[in-house]
């Protein structure tokens, strides 16, 4: 199954790289350019698509300063998951998000 894990810091931790993107856009000209935050994305294919929240949880986020999101199948009809929240569905699509 391939799937796709993005990264980001949590909320109120300090992203120093989205503060520079941020002050690098407002230079160029970008008004109304706010909160920017950067992030990563991970893409991979596994067998096991059970065991790619504890992979988050134990090597691709640092659960102390990243929260995680879970993108499974093949872009259009991409399924997001994560940890520490209730699945929920909307629109065809499961969705929870992984924090530390």
């Amino acid at each position: 199954m391939r799937a796709r894990v993005l990264v980001r810091p949590k909320e109120g931790i300090l992203d120093p790289q989205g503060q520079t993107v941020e002050r690098a856009l407002k230079a160029l000209g970008f008004a109304g350019v706010r909160n920017v935050h950067v992030g990563r994305m991970i893409e991979l294919e596994l067998d096991d698509p059970q065991r790619l929240p504890e992979m988050c949880n134990r090597l691709l986020a640092n659960p102390l300063i990243e929260d995680w999101e879970i993108e499974y199948g093949d872009g259009a009809g991409m399924t997001t998951e994560g940890a520490g929240a209730a699945a929920n569905e909307r629109a065809g699509a499961e969705e929870v998000r992984g924090a530390g």
